[in-house]
């Protein structure tokens, strides 16, 4: 288990089209993140913000089908770089605050190359399952998890010097009710397993995680999450570039992470789309930011908590 939690700020919106998103790590710190952690006595490592600001005043208005894309590869290259020198597996858990859903390039890049069987649970209302050919916005963010199955654009797919980060059998989409149909025939094709808003309400969200753990246990050598903060209700969560309604309930979450604390198979996670611009007196980021205080304390001290 891990003896602490790294915690880097990875402040872009390169891969969408809402400017806040850039301001999501000051906001989650702002509402208390790490003063939660620190208070259950989990230490926290905090190499504050990687610096993005070049990259992104270097966005164009038009550049081509992947809005911003060079700024999009450089930032994944050097969040890999960062992440790489800087985070020690197995002795840190990897706390990475977004920033929009585009930083997971950068950020699983990282972690599946210290882990030779990296598993993904991928909290999100979308599955960013979507490529240059299918996709409706041209934003990078919803495409993120298809390039960390190898399905892209070449430069997206071989941030890190290798493809793919990870294997389809190997990821779990959890919340997901607004998929394009490209993306459901990619999820299809590859055979990546999808637990829709439906299947969450029809069968509730104890037995979800309970079959995406036992589904992955076999399977991989750890478990990345990464937390969409879109994947909640937009009556929770409205500080989001793409609400979608009839999300997760701040209880089922709560139920989902501290279930996932007790696997201890999590070992590193991004939390993504905070957008305090679009925030309602900071509801989304306190929110967020309890949430993810249950993911990053050890399950004993979350007893004595």
């Amino acid at each position: 288990m891990y003896k602490k939690v790294a915690v880097f700020g990875i402040p872009t919106h390169v891969g969408q089209a809402h400017q806040g998103a850039r301001w999501g790590p000051a906001a989650l710190r702002k509402a208390g993140l790490l003063e939660r952690l620190r208070l259950t006595g989990t230490p926290v490592a905090d190499y504050g913000d990687i610096q993005l600001d070049s990259y992104i005043e270097a966005i164009t208005a038009d550049d081509g089908p992947i809005h911003n894309f060079q700024s999009v590869v450089q930032v994944s290259d050097l969040v890999f770089t960062k992440l790489s020198a800087n985070w020690v597996p197995n002795d840190q858990l990897l706390l990475a605050l977004g920033g929009d859903h585009s930083i997971s390039i950068g950020t699983i890049a990282a972690v599946a190359n210290r882990y030779a069987n990296l598993g993904v649970i991928w909290f999100d209302a979308h599955p960013d399952m979507n490529t240059v050919e299918t996709s409706p916005s041209g934003n990078a963010h919803g495409m993120a998890l298809a390039a960390n199955l190898g399905v892209g654009h070449p430069l997206l797919v071989q941030v890190g010097g290798f493809r793919p980060k990870l294997r389809p059998e190997n990821v779990v989409i959890i919340g997901a009710r607004s998929i394009d149909s490209g993306e459901q025939r990619l999820i299809h094709q590859l055979g990546v397993r999808c637990y829709t808003m439906a299947d969450i309400h029809r069968d509730g969200i104890e037995k979800i995680i309970s079959e995406s753990l036992a589904y992955l246990r076999s399977r991989v050598d750890a478990i990345h999450l990464s937390f969409d903060v879109d994947v909640l209700d937009p009556e929770i969560a409205p500080g989001v570039a793409i609400p979608v309604a009839q999300g997760m309930s701040l209880r089922e979450c709560t139920t989902a992470f501290l279930r996932l604390n007790q696997s201890g198979m999590i070992v590193s996670l991004d939390v993504v789309e905070l957008n305090p611009l679009l925030d309602h007196n900071s509801k989304t980021a306190v929110s967020t930011a309890a949430l993810v205080s249950l993911l990053c304390t050890p399950h004993e001290m979350l007893k004595l908590a």
